[in-house]
């Protein structure tokens, strides 16, 4: 994941089909351009490895899941480099929500700043009771949340709420996060982990057709970027491939399958 010379602030391990994402930056596990690219290097690697079913993101501690960009780094660095630096995170991120497999935020901690729009990129949100707040409090800097998190939010919630929370930079308890359809589930914190893994490897075959929910993730996340009809075809297109490849392991496949079936 790292030259001999970087420190690790991404670790990167697989475990019965899971590719579990830690980020390992603490105590408050903000990001850097390193980190940033060492994040990039493990999603990468988590698309090529054909044993990769799911992938978990999570933060190091239990403290925090990460609380956004490291200030510091921005404040010492020259305006070009933080365009690159932004630049490349959203590229990052958007190759983490494009990525034909499901990905679930494990929100340990504190989940602020960079640190929820790295987690809005997740198509799930699964969080620790009591342990944390969730918010893009950027405004308070004199900044705007730079790494999608004004596109994200938007689309994540009503237009207004997401303004609210925006401009206000306010943090929300992660249960009232989950009142506003942000957060999914909220686990308690004495099996936390325990629970984010086995909800995680319900997708992991045998139990569910990974490429599958993998595709529906493609379907839903590229759709709702374009044109209704556009959508169409992109779903079209999707469903052609999942065919295609049950086809191969099942050769008795046939598409009224897929209507008659109880599963």
């Amino acid at each position: 994941m790292t030259t001999t010379s970087e420190r690790t602030l991404v670790n990167y391990t697989v475990t019965d089909g899971i590719a579990v994402i830690e980020i390992t930056n603490l105590p408050a596990n903000t990001y850097s351009y390193a980190m940033m690219r060492q994040l990039d290097d493990a999603i990468v690697q988590a698309r090529f490895d054909e044993t990769v079913h799911v992938l978990v993101i999570r933060g190091a501690g239990d403290t925090f899941f990460c609380a956004g960009a490291d200030i510091g780094m921005l404040n010492a660095v020259t305006p070009t480099f933080k365009y690159y630096f932004c630049l490349h995170a959203n590229e990052t991120l958007t190759r983490l929500e494009q990525t034909p497999k499901l990905v679930i935020a494990a929100l340990n901690g504190h989940t602020v700043g960079g640190g929820l729009e790295i987690a809005l990129a997740c198509d799930i949100r699964i969080a620790r009771r009591n342990a944390g707040k969730v918010g893009l409090p950027e405004v308070t800097l004199g900044v705007l949340p730079g790494t999608g998190g004004t596109q994200r939010m938007a689309r994540a919630l009503p237009k207004n709420k997401a303004i609210e929370l925006m401009t206000e930079g306010k943090l929300i308890s992660f249960e009232e996060a989950q009142e506003l359809g942000l957060i999914n589930y909220i686990y308690e914190s004495e099996h936390f982990w325990d629970e984010v893994m086995n909800y995680a490897r319900q997708f992991c075959p045998p139990n569910k057709a990974s490429k599958t929910v993998g595709r529906i993730k493609r379907a839903v996340q590229s759709g709702a970027e374009v044109a209704f009809s556009e959508s169409l075809a992109i779903e079209r297109e999707l469903q052609h491939c999942t065919i295609v490849i049950r086809d191969k392991i099942c050769p008795t496949y046939v598409y009224v399958s897929i209507m008659t079936s109880s599963g």
